[in-house]
């Protein structure tokens, strides 16, 4: 990769970029979720969830979840897919949500109460440093946060480390084709969102 298109954050700035962009983040439906979910998946959440879609896809259509699954969500945000997950796999599993943004975890919570979604847990951390012990989760799932992370290969040794034996990871996200112009990298705003 040339000078041109090699990212200039270093980890910890890159986290400081993404977390004051994401944790002010105000509910605001700008039909994300409609293009993303179906009208039942949605018709199952908050409209305060859905307003605050953010993602890039729909990782627990794929997912392929069975009741009594445990599923991590990366970079939850305001939950939506934490949430449908939990509905997947029933009273019998669970679903993590996993955020470094503390104001996104207390709106994650908020839907999660509006729900009454009791097999649900929000957990402050990075992906790159899951607070979570080897083997816990059967599924992994992220929408539109892998890009964010600066260390890929750590991030992606963290998944594989949480997974159990045969577990999945499903995501949706970015990719760029090409390089990007000098002042987009450097663009914080760019960068984040």
């Amino acid at each position: 990769m040339s000078d041109a298109t090699e990212l200039h954050w270093s980890d910890e700035q890159a986290a400081r970029i993404v977390r004051e962009t994401y944790g002010a983040v105000v509910p605001v439906d700008t039909g994300v979720a409609q293009s993303l979910y179906t009208a039942d998946e949605l018709a199952l959440l908050p409209p305060s969830a859905t307003a605050m879609a953010l993602g890039l896809g729909n990782p627990v259509r794929y997912a392929e979840l069975r009741p009594g699954d445990v599923v991590l969500d990366l970079g939850s945000g305001g939950g939506i897919d934490t949430l449908l997950a939990a509905l997947q796999v029933g009273p019998s599993g669970k679903a993590i949500g996993l955020d470094m943004t503390s104001a996104m975890l207390e709106k994650a919570w908020a839907h999660a109460r509006a729900m009454g979604a009791a097999n649900v847990e929000f957990i402050e951390g990075r992906m790159e440093e899951i607070p979570l012990p080897a083997g816990a989760v059967e599924v992994a799932i992220s929408n539109g946060v892998i890009n964010l992370v600066t260390s890929k290969g750590k991030l992606f040794r963290e998944i594989f480390r949480v997974l159990r034996p045969g577990g999945r990871l499903v995501f949706a996200d970015s990719v760029i084709d090409g390089s990007l112009p000098k002042e987009v990298l450097e663009n914080e705003a760019a960068y984040a969102g």
